[in-house]
């Protein structure tokens, strides 16, 4: 494992593959961390150098008590200190890829966004309630479960300026998100369904791996 100091905040990430090879970074979920990408992160590293890290909030990173999803983007920005990179995201992973596009068209390469919710507001979302669940922070779910149900109104706006080509992985019927309508929010962006439930990745790994390889260049 490594750390930077990124965006004020330190960043844990992994580091697997060549230096010589394409970056590309892996962005986990909500409430999980780097090891949610165990196997898919081997896959890449044979022809990636691939970065995976704790989103702040997430993990050993830290818990600074702000998790705007800007300022969550702007980490990763900072980790690529410039670098163009082929982006990976899962749930809260993809919204911040997208944002991260959005607002750093320069370091995104090509964009992969599995089962993230886009940026509409969301209604019928039951009341998160805390348990005894470690290794990430309480308030960073509930600030971006506020940020998810009531999104900034110009984000939608926003994506049609991704010039990055689109990869959209949908859970399918299977999923309680509908990310379908982020094909119509991106440029270009191609659509691809696998009903397996949101954690495509876990629950359909060779299907996902697929996909994503077929969409790299």
């Amino acid at each position: 494992m490594r750390e930077a100091t990124t965006n004020g905040i330190k960043l844990v990430y992994r580091e697997e593959g060549s230096e010589a090879d394409p970056l590309l970074v892996l962005l986990h979920g909500r409430t999980a961390d780097h090891n949610n990408w165990n196997g898919i992160t081997q896959h890449f590293a044979r022809r990636h150098h691939v970065l995976v890290p704790d989103l702040r909030g997430h993990g050993a990173s830290d818990h600074p008590g702000s998790y705007a999803l800007t300022d969550m983007a702007d980490d990763i920005a900072a980790l690529l200190a410039g670098r163009r990179a082929v982006v990976v995201g899962h749930s809260l992973g993809g919204v911040v890829a997208y944002v991260l596009a959005a607002r750093h068209p320069e370091l995104v390469e090509r964009l992969v966004l599995e089962d993230p919710a886009p940026p509409l507001p969301l209604t019928g979302r039951a009341p998160i309630e805390e348990d005894d669940s470690t290794g990430f922070d309480w308030r960073m779910v509930h600030e971006t479960e506020k940020q998810f149900i009531s999104p900034d109104p110009a984000l939608a706006g926003a994506l049609g300026g991704i010039t990055a080509p689109t990869l959209i992985v949908s859970g399918g019927p299977s999923s309680h998100v509908r990310s379908e309508p982020l094909a119509e929010l991106i440029p270009g962006a191609e659509l691809v369904t696998i009903d397996a439930g949101h954690l495509v990745h876990e629950n359909a790994r060779a299907d996902f791996v697929a996909a994503v390889d077929r969409f790299l260049p």
